[in-house]
């Protein structure tokens, strides 16, 4: 009798990432029977596009070589021009901050709201108030989840165009609505750790023909000069199809997580997880004491013999002087959390739910010893 170590399931080893799915290598195979892998374009690229709107509720999808650049798309889509300013947090990932100078555009810093990682309501509203603001960056960090219903309100109200930057945050629901759709352009990441990963890619979601027209014009350069691939496609298809599923066990593996982290006593908090169902490409900790602190501790004791893939947060733009941007206020919240927060990877919440609690009680265990 042949004894299957799979048992049936396509993704047998959970904790690894890219996962070990087999529908993924019959993509694979099947973009090179077709031959799809050496085309501009082929059937994948066009079926992704397709079901990854269907999964939004998007009117338009435009794929792009990288979250990345998929930010700065989307300021030229918004015909954000040299001169203009564009509001984004003091902490947040760092080539937002630099989309917004290839541009030729002034970044705009602003708070964050306390003890979480997405941009304080108040602060942006003082930001567009007091100065030419075209657009805001307005991104979904490490499992917090922004106030998109106020964030959006307020833009309106003066006429700023709105980027949810969403890369940290596919397949999360925000205040009732898919995670990148709240804004003008939402932006996805399928880098190589992301929650839907190709090694590279990336995807606009776009509410208005006249922005996609702005963004494909830009890019076009004889052919699209910042494409996701026919190969990058073939592997987002199986992995998009179990997005909701995956989604759903992370989030059950981050409660528990977060319920063994924030006991009394312990060295972190984790904030609530609030305002929908937030993704978790990584689990944002704010440590009690310095992040440098608590890393070089762990790797002094060696107290976890089994690594968990814990390291510390963006260093964040609070340092920037006036002549690379405008700030309003002391933005104390972002240089909090530059200073104290630590990133677990989401490879942790994978696998039984009470090896989620053992792993997190071993971190706790391992600083308090």
């Amino acid at each position: 009798m042949t004894i299957d170590p799979t048992n049936g399931d396509p993704d047998p080893f959970p904790g690894r990432w890219p996962p070990n799915d087999p529908a993924i290598r019959d993509a694979l195979l099947a973009a090179w029977e077709s031959g799809d892998w050496g085309r501009y374009e082929g059937r994948a690229g066009a079926e992704f596009a397709r079901k990854l709107a269907a999964f939004h509720h998007a009117p338009h999808v435009h794929p792009c070589a990288s979250g990345t650049i998929g930010v700065e798309l989307a300021l030229r889509g918004l015909a954000v021009r040299a001169g203009d300013e564009v509001v984004l947090a003091g902490y947040d990932f760092p080539g937002n901050f630099r989309a917004i100078e290839a541009i030729g555009a002034r970044p705009v810093l602003v708070d964050l709201e306390p003890d979480r990682w997405t941009i304080d309501a108040e602060s942006f509203e003082k930001a567009v108030s007091s100065g030419p603001v075209r657009a805001c960056v307005v991104s979904h960090l490490h499992g917090t989840l922004a106030d998109m219903t106020t964030i959006c309100h307020i833009a309106s109200r003066h006429g700023v165009g709105v980027v949810e930057d969403a890369c940290q945050a596919v397949g999360a629901t925000v205040q009732g609505k898919p995670a990148g759709t709240w804004g003008d352009v939402g932006v996805l990441s399928f880098g190589g750790s992301k929650l839907l990963t190709a090694g590279r890619g990336g995807a606009l979601l776009i509410r208005d023909a006249s922005v996609l027209q702005r963004t494909v014009i830009f890019g076009e350069r004889g052919n699209q000069a910042f494409p996701l691939s026919e190969l990058q496609a073939a592997v987002l298809l199986p992995q998009l199809a179990r997005l909701a599923e995956r989604h759903a066990d992370r989030l059950d593996r981050a409660r528990v997580w977060r319920e063994r982290l924030t006991m009394e006593d312990g060295p972190f908090d984790v904030p609530p997880f609030e305002r929908g169902s937030p993704a978790f490409y990584k689990l944002g900790l704010r440590s009690r004491a310095p992040a440098v602190e608590v890393l070089e501790k762990l790797a002094a004791r060696r107290a976890i013999d089994r690594p968990i893939d814990i390291g510390a947060g963006f260093r964040g733009f609070h340092r920037r002087g006036a002549a690379r941007c405008r700030r309003v206020g002391g933005l104390p919240g972002c240089e909090r959390a530059a200073s104290h927060t630590l990133l677990i990877h989401h490879t942790a919440l994978a696998g039984p739910i009470t090896g989620c609690a053992d792993e997190a009680d071993r971190l706790t265990h391992a600083l308090r010893g």
